[in-house]
């Protein structure tokens, strides 16, 4: 699977659980270390852990594992590292605190469409 490919079905997974403001940038020119960041808000702690159980599950039907995963729905953020995409998901407040979308403000947007809810 692509790198992009990737990086939209997780963004798809996320959106089938009702994440919000989901977005998908591509840092491949700017980053060593990633071509994709896939970026959403969970309403609560609860429901960040389930969004990211759905990734996790869904990329494995794939065939796609995490090398890496860090933090707890209880610290607000967690990430989880595919290699070439990461997908961050965040509590609003945690989101909100740590602006990753300015820092990579440069960085072309992915398009996304949620689906209708």
């Amino acid at each position: 699977m692509e790198n992009k490919e990737l990086a939209l079905l997780a963004a798809k997974l996320l959106d089938s659980k009702k994440a919000r403001d989901i977005s998908i940038i591509d840092i491949a020119e700017k980053s060593g270390f990633a071509d994709y960041f896939v970026i959403a808000t969970a309403g609560s702690a609860r429901q960040l852990g389930a969004l990211c159980d759905e990734v996790e599950d869904g990329l494995a039907k794939e065939n796609v594992f995490a090398d890496h995963k860090e933090g707890r729905g209880e610290t607000g953020w967690v990430l989880i590292d595919y290699g070439d995409v990461i997908v961050n998901v965040f509590t609003a407040e945690q989101r909100d605190h740590y602006q990753i979308e300015k820092v990579w403000i440069d960085c072309p947007q992915v398009e996304f469409e949620p689906a209708e809810k």
